[in-house]
């Protein structure tokens, strides 16, 4: 599995939403599955998949995929 299916994934998992429905251009209340609680149902998938733990500023600038791939960067992921 590369490295943005499982991205992907936890998205998917996180909003209960097909994989194929996400892409970087997908954003914070763009969809109704992307609300304030799923937004930590997504942290915890994150967090549980790339067993780290995210801070809170990071948690809140985590606005769409393409943003949280760069805040992955930071913690050592690298999403292509």
């Amino acid at each position: 599995m590369s490295t943005i299916e499982q991205l992907h994934g936890v998205f998917a998992r996180a909003f209960e939403i097909p994989v194929d429905a996400v892409n970087d251009e997908l954003e914070y209340q763009a969809i109704a599955e992307w609300d304030s609680m799923s937004h930590l149902v997504l942290v915890e998938e994150l967090e549980s998949t790339y067993n780290i733990s995210i801070g809170m500023e990071d948690i809140l600038e985590m606005g769409s995929v393409a943003k949280i791939k760069d805040i992955l960067k930071k913690y050592g992921f690298e999403i292509n």
